[in-house]
């Protein structure tokens, strides 16, 4: 019997992985668990790994290069998530180690969410509800209604396709910026990023994270935006230059800010963002509901039914360099 180990720590056990996950797994191999409450570092990885055919590794656990060369036995590592970035999969690569990821079960949540903040930005619910729990008479504001306003979406992605034809059925005008992504709905009008910016009165970022799109939201294009406009992010904090989007809240050139990402650890937003009085800052938990959660987790199980049949698993990334198959 094959066996695997899960990096989770209990708590992001329960929250990202889930009972019926883990008993479906626990049905086709056995599976070690780790019981500390810190994220394995990596000696402490290849220790609780010796022996170990496939990891299934949370989003806390880098898996370095150093894991691949100290573990000959080591078959594949799988993320029950669709970003691998804390997997070294060159590495895994040269070693022969299969790498896969699950898929983006996350979507519909992190769009309830992102609808979550489009009202809490207009209509300053965060403001008032802190103003109340403190004791204190809240400053009554006029808000904004989402009908009829215009919303400039960076990224044609997953979330995005789900999250538009939302937005146009709220009474929406929507504009999305994605060099590579063709839009066939008629009811949204591609833009560069550069012209779209200044024309509307939410930014809503979900473009993938890669070098290319690193620093996107800059100095200059923060310029851009209306200076009562929102910007939301619910895409990777290293899309935006923080100290740049710091200084336009600051000084009044932004309206405000709501992000469930950042450059903290663990991609939350960083602390003295979310500090700010017009800023709405969640920790980094867009897919942190059962469905969400229990969806990547049980691409994970399927991967590992394929792996004990000698079969490639689904969201399989370099296959073609997968050696230790045994």
């Amino acid at each position: 019997m094959k066996k695997l180990l899960l990096t989770h720590v209990p708590l992001a056990r329960r929250q990202y992985y889930g009972a019926l996950a883990l008993a479906r797994l626990q049905g086709l191999v056995e599976v070690v668990l780790h019981e500390g409450e810190a994220p394995l570092d990596a000696q402490g990885l290849i220790g609780m790994a010796r022996g170990v055919d496939l990891i299934v590794a949370d989003r806390a656990t880098a898996i370095p290069a150093l894991v691949f060369e100290s573990l000959p036995g080591l078959r594949a590592v799988m993320r029950s998530a669709i970003d691998i970035r804390n997997i070294d999969v060159a590495a895994a690569s040269k070693a022969g180690v299969l790498v896969t990821h699950a898929e983006a079960g996350f979507v519909p949540s992190v769009v309830e969410l992102t609808l979550g903040f489009l009202v809490d930005l207009s209509r300053g619910i965060t403001r008032a509800a802190t103003a109340y729990h403190a004791g204190q008479k809240p400053e009554i504001r006029v808000g904004r209604q989402l009908g009829g306003a215009t919303v400039g979406i960076i990224g044609y992605g997953r979330i995005s396709r789900e999250l538009a034809p939302v937005l146009a059925q709220l009474g929406m005008t929507v504009l999305v910026s994605d060099p590579y992504a063709q839009i066939d709905d008629r009811r949204f009008v591609k833009l560069p990023l550069q012209e779209m910016l200044p024309k509307v009165d939410y930014v809503i970022c979900l473009a993938i994270a890669n070098e290319e799109t690193e620093n996107l939201i800059d100095a200059a294009a923060f310029a851009r935006m209306k200076p009562d406009a929102f910007f939301i992010n619910m895409s990777r904090g290293n899309l935006v230059d923080e100290a740049a989007l710091a200084a336009a809240l600051t000084e009044g050139r932004l309206a405000g800010a709501a992000m469930d990402v950042g450059r903290a650890p663990d991609q939350m937003p960083s602390p003295e963002l979310a500090r700010l009085p017009n800023v709405i800052a969640t920790p980094h938990i867009g897919g942190l509901t059962p469905p969400a959660s229990e969806s990547q987790a049980m691409d994970t199980v399927r991967q590992v039914e394929a792996l004990v049949k000698g079969a490639v698993p689904p969201g399989a990334v370099n296959v073609s360099s997968w050696t230790r198959r045994g």
